[in-house]
């Protein structure tokens, strides 16, 4: 599992999540649980306490420790004082809607995660990323682009743009999104694409499932407009950070060092064992304040993961039982909807955290990996996704953090890093096995997750079955 950690500004991490509803996003409804299971205040914004040494050399210190991919930070907004005129612009071309999973990709592009790329891939820039993972920039450079990011479209709205260059791009329930400009259509070979970035064409891939199977057989390529900043308005924006914002913040933050954690499931203590070790491994490297980025994943992830809001409050537990330290962390919300393509995925994970500043990345077992969808099998190597990285082109200015398998020692009743000469003294809880309990009411073993956190997730667990039991009259009578 790739870990990589966004963390917004704060002492306290608690969500104010109102009461759920289908709440209306920029454009698309998401639904948020009728009845929350916890109830939290506002996030208060944190002013950390710096050291005298620090202070004095904060002229002199800069979070731009390491230039984004193309040496420009890509933004895609249209400036306010121009949206009314490209508003009246769009209104008069032909129409592509997109899905939910769509304006994720439009929301990570607009805001520069995918710095130098500068809207949905034409055809040279897909083949580039799917069979290099890597865009050769107009100078001869290289940077990291190991996902395609493309818009389908069917045989319908082919025709219907015809011949035009620009279109206009509307989200799921029909309102303006933004423009597509220059656009070139060009054959989505789906076969391809899924073998080339999973590895496999096994059936169950969920990402593949979701989006590719029943997208067009076309994908159209072009320079993006966005008319206005993507919101959810499902209680989580405040967390939504760009790399922009990212990046003044840590410069407020006087760091010196930004190291990130990739994360999708809820933080247990030997998550936190690497977080906080590599802080120390940092300092007596001479950085006097490295900050963590705390950024969990917030696209779309499968059906049985833990749901966002869930983990996002189960990670303000963390901080508050002091597990991790608020004044040394950012939590933030990474857009990125998710691939669970393992070795290839996880490069796009750690290009994306350069593009927010981060100048060290850490890198867990078997990042963005998953089991297999037929077998009883990890997917990918565990350990494929760190040497990966640790030579994958256009990644050379991160410093990568690899770092020993975490697991619960049965002796000291904590989590540690597996020692090999004593292997029968770990327990290995995997995400399945800590839904697992936690879906059952039973309470992991002492040390392995801090008590607040392990509350929230028993909650929302419960939540689920009382909502599944409501329902299962209701489908009988029916």
């Amino acid at each position: 599992m790739s870990l990589t950690i966004k963390v917004h500004i704060a002492a306290h991490f608690n969500l104010n999540l109102r009461t759920a509803k289908q709440t209306k996003l920029t454009d698309y409804n998401v639904k948020i649980r009728p009845k929350p299971i916890y109830h939290s205040n506002q996030l208060i914004a944190f002013q950390p306490k710096m050291s005298a040494a620090v202070k004095s050399a904060s002229s002199a210190i800069k979070s731009s420790l390491i230039e984004p991919d193309g040496g420009v930070l890509v933004d895609l907004v249209v400036p306010e004082s121009e949206r009314g005129l490209r508003t009246t612009e769009a209104e008069s071309m032909p129409k592509v809607k997109l899905t939910k999973i769509d304006l994720e990709w439009v929301h990570v592009v607009s805001e520069g995660w995918a710095s130098p790329l500068r809207g949905f891939m034409r055809e040279n820039e897909y083949l580039q990323s799917l069979h290099f993972n890597c865009l050769r920039m107009k100078d001869g450079s290289i940077v990291n682009m190991s996902l395609p990011i493309v818009l389908a479209i069917d045989d319908e709205t082919k025709e219907r743009i015809g011949s035009t260059t620009n279109v206009a791009l509307l989200g799921p329930t029909g309102g303006l999104i933004g423009i597509l400009r220059s656009i070139e259509i060009y054959k989505h070979n789906k076969e391809e694409r899924i073998a080339r970035t999973w590895g496999t064409t096994a059936a169950g891939l969920p990402y593949v499932e979701e989006v590719i199977t029943p997208a067009g057989n076309w994908l159209v390529g072009g320079d993006l407009e966005v008319l206005k900043p993507i919101k959810y308005n499902d209680g989580l924006d405040h967390y939504r950070l760009s790399p922009q914002q990212l990046r003044k913040e840590f410069d407020n933050r006087q760091a010196d060092a930004i190291f990130a954690f990739q994360l999708r499931n809820p933080i247990h203590n030997g998550h936190a064992l690497l977080m906080n070790d590599t802080r120390r491994r940092l300092l007596e490297m001479g950085y006097k304040n490295p900050i963590l980025l705390l950024h969990p994943l917030g696209g779309f992830t499968k059906a049985d993961d833990v749901p966002l809001d869930v983990r996002m409050e189960q990670h303000s537990k963390v901080l508050e039982d002091g597990v991790l330290d608020p004044e040394t962390t950012i939590v933030s919300i990474f857009p990125s909807p998710m691939h669970y393509a393992g070795p290839t995925e996880v490069q796009w994970h750690a290009k994306a955290r350069i593009n927010a500043g981060a100048n060290f990345y850490i890198v867990g077992r078997d990042p963005a990996g998953m089991g297999h969808p037929t077998e009883k099998r990890d997917l990918y190597d565990p350990d494929h996704g760190k040497k990966v990285l640790s030579m994958a082109l256009g990644l050379e200015k991160l410093n990568i953090l690899p770092f020993r398998v975490a697991a619960y020692d049965t002796v000291e009743k904590k989590m540690a890093f597996f020692d090999p000469s004593r292997a029968k003294d770990f327990l290995f809880i995997s995400g399945t096995k800590m839904r697992t309990f936690a879906r059952s009411g039973e309470n992991p073993p002492d040390g392995f997750m801090c008590p607040g956190g392990w509350k929230v997730l028993v909650q929302y667990y419960e939540s689920l079955q009382a909502e599944e039991a409501t329902q299962q009259p209701a489908i009988l009578t029916s």
